[in-house]
């Protein structure tokens, strides 16, 4: 069973952060791995050589020097790279060179869900060019609906050629920026929790989400 978070409404939330395996005896979340600062892909090779499943999500960057310019993989997340292990078997991972602690709260290490780590994955895979990013709470939260990203929400933040889409892991307060089409969004509007009051309250929200769209 997963774990679940209860709402401001006391109804349960279930989390998807990862899965269990039937016998109940392993439960695997991905986690965020602070490392030492440029030893990300060591790091990274070192947990895959170990049996661990890691994403080290990268970008190229063109550096240029006095003398000459070259082509880097650099990390998205600076400092961190994302594994998907057993809570209870994280003292292998802390042990590992390099390795300064997993995210969470105190000493309790804290998962990113599926969802976050799969639209991090997308970008990757699409070969849009992507940087990282200032995490953004505010902005235009919009579908994607055309293109390699298609099925993607996210922030969009108009830049002077185009659309840039951010996709932001909340418990590192860290984003992702990557450019996209005008013609390939569409604005999502959130509709407000109406628990009671007039009947015509909750088609006044569809109404003003249709318009907003």
């Amino acid at each position: 069973m997963r774990p679940s978070r209860q709402s401001s409404f006391g109804a349960p939330q279930v989390m998807k952060t990862g899965f269990q395996y039937p016998d109940g005896s392993l439960q695997k979340f991905w986690y965020a791995v602070q490392v030492r600062p440029r030893f990300e892909s060591q790091i990274s090779t070192v947990l895959r050589s170990k049996g661990y499943e890691e994403f080290l999500p990268t970008y190229r960057s063109r550096r240029r020097w006095s003398d000459r310019s070259k082509e880097l993989d650099l990390p998205l997340f600076p400092g961190y790279l994302f594994s998907r292990f057993d809570a209870r078997e994280r003292l292998f991972i802390l042990k590992s060179p390099g390795v300064i602690g997993i995210v969470g709260l105190g000493k309790t290490p804290v998962p990113i869900s599926d969802e976050e780590i799969e639209a991090i994955q997308a970008i990757v895979r699409s070969s849009l060019p992507a940087e990282p990013w200032t995490h953004l709470t505010v902005g235009s939260r919009v579908s994607i609906e055309a293109g390699p990203l298609a099925g993607l929400e996210g922030i969009v933040v108009n830049v002077d050629k185009g659309l840039r889409l951010v996709v932001s892991v909340q418990l590192l307060q860290r984003a992702i920026g990557v450019e996209i089409e005008r013609s390939w969004v569409r604005s999502v509007c959130e509709k407000p929790f109406v628990k009671s009051g007039p009947a015509g309250l909750a088609d006044s929200a569809h109404r003003l989400c249709a318009r907003a769209r």
